[in-house]
Protein backbone atom coordinates (compact mmCIF):
# COMPACT_ATOMS: atom_id res chain seq x y z
CA UNK A 1 0.00 0.00 0.00
CA UNK A 2 2.79 2.43 0.85
CA UNK A 3 4.31 1.78 -2.57
CA UNK A 4 1.10 2.69 -4.37
CA UNK A 5 0.49 5.77 -2.23
CA UNK A 6 4.01 7.22 -2.32
CA UNK A 7 3.90 10.51 -4.23
CA UNK A 8 5.32 10.54 -7.76
CA UNK A 9 6.63 14.10 -8.18
CA UNK A 10 5.87 15.68 -11.52
CA UNK A 11 3.38 13.00 -12.56
CA UNK A 12 -0.05 13.77 -13.99
CA UNK A 13 -2.18 12.17 -11.28
CA UNK A 14 0.28 11.10 -8.57
CA UNK A 15 2.18 14.26 -7.70
CA UNK A 16 0.21 14.50 -4.45
CA UNK A 17 -1.65 11.33 -3.53
CA UNK A 18 -3.13 12.65 -0.30
CA UNK A 19 -6.58 12.96 -1.88
CA UNK A 20 -6.49 9.28 -2.86
CA UNK A 21 -5.26 8.32 0.60
CA UNK A 22 -8.01 10.34 2.27
CA UNK A 23 -10.69 8.84 0.03
CA UNK A 24 -9.58 5.34 1.01
CA UNK A 25 -10.08 6.30 4.65
CA UNK A 26 -13.28 8.28 4.12
CA UNK A 27 -14.85 5.42 2.17
CA UNK A 28 -14.11 2.93 4.95
CA UNK A 29 -11.91 0.62 2.90
CA UNK A 30 -10.97 -2.63 4.65
CA UNK A 31 -8.17 -5.03 3.72
CA UNK A 32 -8.73 -8.53 5.13
CA UNK A 33 -5.52 -10.48 5.76
CA UNK A 34 -6.76 -14.06 5.91
CA UNK A 35 -5.23 -17.43 6.73
CA UNK A 36 -4.94 -20.14 4.12
CA UNK A 37 -5.84 -19.77 0.47
CA UNK A 38 -8.71 -18.52 -1.66
CA UNK A 39 -10.53 -21.86 -1.73
CA UNK A 40 -13.97 -20.62 -0.67
CA UNK A 41 -13.80 -22.12 2.83
CA UNK A 42 -12.76 -19.11 4.91
CA UNK A 43 -15.90 -17.62 6.54
CA UNK A 44 -14.07 -14.33 7.17
CA UNK A 45 -14.69 -13.34 3.56
CA UNK A 46 -18.28 -12.64 4.62
CA UNK A 47 -17.08 -9.78 6.81
CA UNK A 48 -16.79 -7.51 3.79
CA UNK A 49 -13.61 -5.93 2.54
CA UNK A 50 -10.82 -6.79 0.14
CA UNK A 51 -9.42 -10.25 0.96
CA UNK A 52 -5.73 -11.11 0.73
CA UNK A 53 -4.78 -14.64 1.72
CA UNK A 54 -1.68 -15.94 3.46
CA UNK A 55 -0.79 -18.18 0.53
CA UNK A 56 -0.92 -15.19 -1.83
CA UNK A 57 1.74 -13.16 -0.01
CA UNK A 58 5.41 -13.59 -0.84
CA UNK A 59 8.31 -12.25 1.21
CA UNK A 60 11.40 -11.27 -0.75
CA UNK A 61 14.05 -13.93 -0.24
CA UNK A 62 11.58 -16.47 1.14
CA UNK A 63 11.08 -19.84 -0.53
CA UNK A 64 7.82 -18.83 -2.22
CA UNK A 65 9.47 -15.76 -3.73
CA UNK A 66 12.61 -17.56 -4.85
CA UNK A 67 10.80 -20.57 -6.32
CA UNK A 68 7.96 -18.66 -8.06
CA UNK A 69 5.42 -21.49 -7.91
CA UNK A 70 2.36 -19.91 -9.50
CA UNK A 71 0.00 -22.80 -8.81
CA UNK A 72 0.50 -22.84 -5.04
CA UNK A 73 1.81 -19.43 -4.01
CA UNK A 74 1.31 -16.81 -6.70
CA UNK A 75 2.01 -13.33 -5.38
CA UNK A 76 -1.43 -11.70 -5.48
CA UNK A 77 -0.66 -8.96 -2.97
CA UNK A 78 -0.06 -6.31 -5.64
CA UNK A 79 -3.35 -7.21 -7.30
CA UNK A 80 -5.55 -7.34 -4.20
CA UNK A 81 -4.19 -4.19 -2.58
CA UNK A 82 -4.53 -2.43 -5.93
CA UNK A 83 -8.19 -3.46 -6.08
CA UNK A 84 -8.85 -1.78 -2.74
CA UNK A 85 -7.01 1.39 -3.73
CA UNK A 86 -8.75 1.47 -7.11
CA UNK A 87 -12.26 0.96 -5.73
CA UNK A 88 -12.01 3.35 -2.79
CA UNK A 89 -9.20 5.75 -3.69
CA UNK A 90 -8.86 6.27 -7.45
CA UNK A 91 -12.53 5.56 -7.96
CA UNK A 92 -14.59 3.58 -10.48
CA UNK A 93 -17.01 5.09 -12.98
CA UNK A 94 -20.40 3.67 -14.04
CA UNK A 95 -21.55 3.20 -10.44
CA UNK A 96 -24.44 5.17 -8.95
CA UNK A 97 -21.88 7.73 -7.76
CA UNK A 98 -18.16 8.28 -8.18
CA UNK A 99 -16.56 8.01 -4.74
CA UNK A 100 -12.91 8.28 -5.72
CA UNK A 101 -10.44 11.13 -6.15
CA UNK A 102 -9.26 10.68 -9.75
CA UNK A 103 -12.09 10.62 -12.30
CA UNK A 104 -9.71 11.74 -15.05
CA UNK A 105 -7.35 8.84 -14.49
CA UNK A 106 -10.23 6.40 -14.23
CA UNK A 107 -11.51 7.65 -17.60
CA UNK A 108 -8.14 6.75 -19.13
CA UNK A 109 -8.19 3.34 -17.44
CA UNK A 110 -11.71 2.72 -18.78
CA UNK A 111 -10.69 3.67 -22.31
CA UNK A 112 -7.65 1.37 -22.21
CA UNK A 113 -9.71 -1.49 -20.75
CA UNK A 114 -12.44 -1.13 -23.36
CA UNK A 115 -9.90 -1.18 -26.18
CA UNK A 116 -8.06 -4.15 -24.67
CA UNK A 117 -11.27 -6.15 -24.34
CA UNK A 118 -12.55 -5.27 -27.81
CA UNK A 119 -9.18 -6.03 -29.42
CA UNK A 120 -8.76 -9.26 -27.42
CA UNK A 121 -5.63 -8.01 -25.67
CA UNK A 122 -7.14 -8.81 -22.29
CA UNK A 123 -10.04 -10.88 -21.02
CA UNK A 124 -11.01 -14.45 -20.34
CA UNK A 125 -13.91 -16.78 -20.89
CA UNK A 126 -17.21 -15.06 -21.53
CA UNK A 127 -18.78 -16.15 -18.24
CA UNK A 128 -16.02 -14.32 -16.32
CA UNK A 129 -16.41 -11.19 -18.44
CA UNK A 130 -20.17 -11.31 -17.89
CA UNK A 131 -19.61 -11.58 -14.14
CA UNK A 132 -17.17 -8.66 -14.13
CA UNK A 133 -19.55 -6.56 -16.21
CA UNK A 134 -22.38 -7.18 -13.74
CA UNK A 135 -20.07 -6.21 -10.85
CA UNK A 136 -18.68 -3.20 -12.74
CA UNK A 137 -15.18 -4.51 -12.07
CA UNK A 138 -13.80 -4.75 -15.60
CA UNK A 139 -11.43 -1.81 -15.14
CA UNK A 140 -10.18 -3.10 -11.79
CA UNK A 141 -9.25 -6.51 -13.18
CA UNK A 142 -7.72 -5.00 -16.31
CA UNK A 143 -5.56 -2.56 -14.33
CA UNK A 144 -4.41 -5.43 -12.11
CA UNK A 145 -3.22 -7.28 -15.22
CA UNK A 146 -1.34 -4.20 -16.38
CA UNK A 147 0.27 -3.68 -12.96
CA UNK A 148 1.31 -7.32 -12.60
CA UNK A 149 3.01 -7.30 -16.00
CA UNK A 150 4.57 -3.88 -15.39
CA UNK A 151 6.26 -5.00 -12.18
CA UNK A 152 7.36 -8.36 -13.58
CA UNK A 153 5.09 -10.57 -11.51
CA UNK A 154 4.38 -12.96 -14.39
CA UNK A 155 7.76 -12.97 -16.08
CA UNK A 156 8.71 -16.35 -14.60
CA UNK A 157 5.39 -18.05 -15.39
CA UNK A 158 5.96 -21.05 -17.66
CA UNK A 159 2.33 -21.42 -18.69
CA UNK A 160 2.74 -19.15 -21.72
CA UNK A 161 5.60 -17.56 -23.61
CA UNK A 162 3.52 -14.53 -24.53
CA UNK A 163 0.66 -14.02 -22.05
CA UNK A 164 0.29 -13.39 -18.31
CA UNK A 165 -2.57 -13.58 -15.79
CA UNK A 166 -3.25 -17.25 -16.56
CA UNK A 167 -3.28 -16.41 -20.26
CA UNK A 168 -5.72 -13.53 -19.96
CA UNK A 169 -3.37 -10.63 -20.75
CA UNK A 170 -1.32 -10.26 -23.90
CA UNK A 171 1.92 -9.08 -22.26
CA UNK A 172 4.16 -10.79 -19.70
CA UNK A 173 6.70 -8.02 -19.26
CA UNK A 174 6.99 -4.25 -19.28
CA UNK A 175 8.80 -4.30 -22.60
CA UNK A 176 6.03 -6.34 -24.22
CA UNK A 177 3.33 -3.98 -22.94
CA UNK A 178 4.64 -1.07 -24.99
CA UNK A 179 4.05 -2.93 -28.25
CA UNK A 180 1.19 -5.30 -27.38
CA UNK A 181 -0.96 -2.96 -25.26
CA UNK A 182 0.21 0.63 -25.82
CA UNK A 183 -2.76 2.17 -23.99
CA UNK A 184 -2.02 0.00 -20.97
CA UNK A 185 1.63 1.00 -21.13
CA UNK A 186 0.61 4.66 -21.31
CA UNK A 187 -1.30 4.27 -18.03
CA UNK A 188 2.09 3.58 -16.43
CA UNK A 189 3.89 6.46 -18.15
CA UNK A 190 4.38 9.07 -15.41
CA UNK A 191 0.68 9.03 -14.57
CA UNK A 192 0.40 7.65 -11.02
CA UNK A 193 2.57 4.56 -10.55
CA UNK A 194 6.32 4.56 -9.97
CA UNK A 195 8.63 2.81 -12.43
CA UNK A 196 10.34 1.03 -9.52
CA UNK A 197 9.18 -0.42 -6.19
CA UNK A 198 9.41 2.27 -3.54
CA UNK A 199 9.17 0.19 -0.37
CA UNK A 200 12.03 -1.24 1.68
CA UNK A 201 12.16 -4.97 0.91
CA UNK A 202 13.25 -6.87 4.01
CA UNK A 203 14.93 -10.00 2.66
CA UNK A 204 13.76 -13.06 4.56
CA UNK A 205 16.07 -14.21 7.36
CA UNK A 206 16.19 -17.71 5.87
CA UNK A 207 17.87 -16.48 2.70
CA UNK A 208 21.51 -17.35 2.13
CA UNK A 209 23.60 -16.66 -0.96
CA UNK A 210 23.25 -13.92 -3.57
CA UNK A 211 19.97 -12.01 -3.74
CA UNK A 212 19.91 -10.45 -7.18
CA UNK A 213 18.40 -7.09 -8.00
CA UNK A 214 19.81 -7.49 -11.49
CA UNK A 215 17.62 -9.16 -14.08
CA UNK A 216 18.83 -12.61 -15.04
CA UNK A 217 16.63 -14.63 -17.37
CA UNK A 218 17.78 -17.84 -15.65
CA UNK A 219 16.69 -16.62 -12.20
CA UNK A 220 12.90 -16.40 -12.24
CA UNK A 221 12.36 -14.05 -9.33
CA UNK A 222 14.54 -11.35 -10.94
CA UNK A 223 11.71 -10.56 -13.34
CA UNK A 224 10.24 -8.89 -10.24
CA UNK A 225 13.27 -8.05 -8.08
CA UNK A 226 14.83 -5.96 -10.87
CA UNK A 227 12.44 -3.18 -9.84
CA UNK A 228 13.56 -3.11 -6.20
CA UNK A 229 15.97 -0.39 -5.11
CA UNK A 230 15.78 -0.38 -1.31
CA UNK A 231 16.58 -3.68 0.45
CA UNK A 232 17.51 -4.79 3.94
CA UNK A 233 19.05 -8.18 4.66
CA UNK A 234 17.58 -9.61 7.86
CA UNK A 235 18.68 -12.34 10.26
CA UNK A 236 22.25 -13.52 10.71
CA UNK A 237 23.03 -15.72 7.71
CA UNK A 238 25.79 -14.70 5.32
CA UNK A 239 23.99 -13.26 2.32
CA UNK A 240 24.84 -10.86 -0.47
CA UNK A 241 23.16 -8.50 -2.92
CA UNK A 242 23.79 -8.15 -6.65
CA UNK A 243 22.97 -4.59 -7.70
CA UNK A 244 20.84 -3.46 -10.63
CA UNK A 245 20.97 -0.22 -12.62
CA UNK A 246 18.96 1.78 -10.07
CA UNK A 247 20.23 3.96 -7.23
CA UNK A 248 19.97 1.41 -4.44
CA UNK A 249 19.95 1.61 -0.66
CA UNK A 250 21.27 -1.68 0.72
CA UNK A 251 21.49 -2.54 4.42
CA UNK A 252 23.26 -5.60 5.78
CA UNK A 253 22.32 -8.01 8.55
CA UNK A 254 24.37 -9.35 11.48
CA UNK A 255 26.17 -11.86 9.24
CA UNK A 256 28.88 -11.23 6.66
CA UNK A 257 27.51 -9.40 3.64
CA UNK A 258 28.85 -8.47 0.23
CA UNK A 259 27.41 -6.25 -2.47
CA UNK A 260 28.35 -7.28 -5.99
CA UNK A 261 28.98 -4.95 -8.92
CA UNK A 262 29.41 -5.47 -12.66
CA UNK A 263 32.69 -3.72 -13.46
CA UNK A 264 36.24 -3.22 -12.26
CA UNK A 265 36.85 -1.26 -9.06
CA UNK A 266 38.62 1.49 -11.02
CA UNK A 267 35.31 2.32 -12.70
CA UNK A 268 33.64 3.30 -9.42
CA UNK A 269 34.06 6.00 -6.79
CA UNK A 270 33.90 4.83 -3.17
CA UNK A 271 33.08 7.40 -0.49
CA UNK A 272 32.82 6.67 3.22
CA UNK A 273 30.20 8.78 5.00
CA UNK A 274 30.30 10.17 8.55
CA UNK A 275 27.30 8.01 9.49
CA UNK A 276 29.18 4.83 8.59
CA UNK A 277 27.51 4.28 5.23
CA UNK A 278 29.49 3.89 2.02
CA UNK A 279 28.37 5.39 -1.29
CA UNK A 280 29.63 3.56 -4.37
CA UNK A 281 29.00 5.33 -7.67
CA UNK A 282 29.39 3.64 -11.03
CA UNK A 283 31.14 6.02 -13.42
CA UNK A 284 29.81 4.02 -16.38
CA UNK A 285 26.35 5.27 -17.33
CA UNK A 286 23.26 3.06 -17.13
CA UNK A 287 24.98 0.14 -15.44
CA UNK A 288 25.13 -0.02 -11.61
CA UNK A 289 23.92 3.42 -10.54
CA UNK A 290 24.66 4.99 -7.16
CA UNK A 291 24.52 2.57 -4.23
CA UNK A 292 24.38 3.53 -0.56
CA UNK A 293 25.59 0.64 1.59
CA UNK A 294 25.08 0.34 5.34
CA UNK A 295 26.37 -2.53 7.44
CA UNK A 296 28.03 -4.18 4.43
CA UNK A 297 31.45 -5.74 4.95
CA UNK A 298 32.79 -5.73 1.40
CA UNK A 299 32.15 -4.70 -2.19
CA UNK A 300 32.88 -7.22 -4.93
CA UNK A 301 34.02 -5.96 -8.31
CA UNK A 302 35.22 -7.75 -11.41
CA UNK A 303 38.58 -9.15 -10.36
CA UNK A 304 38.78 -7.67 -6.86
CA UNK A 305 37.14 -7.25 -3.45
CA UNK A 306 37.20 -4.04 -1.41
CA UNK A 307 36.75 -4.15 2.36
CA UNK A 308 34.42 -1.39 3.52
Amino acid sequence: MSHYLTNLPGSEFGNDKSAVTNKIADNGAILLLLNGSDDGTNPATELGGQPLYQNEIQVEGGAWYINQNYEEHRDASFEEILHMMHDYGIGVDQNSEFIGALPGYQAEIRAAQTTALNDKLWGGDQSWITELTAENSLTQEYLASVIDAYYGLWGAWSGSETHSMWGGYIAKTRAEMSTEDPLGAELMNNKFFHSYLTYNARIDASFIGDFSLKFNRDIGYTHHSQYLKDVTLTGSLNSNVVVNQLDNNITGNSGQNEVKFSGKASQYSIEKQDNGATIITDMVSNRDGVNTLTGIESAVFSGSNVTL
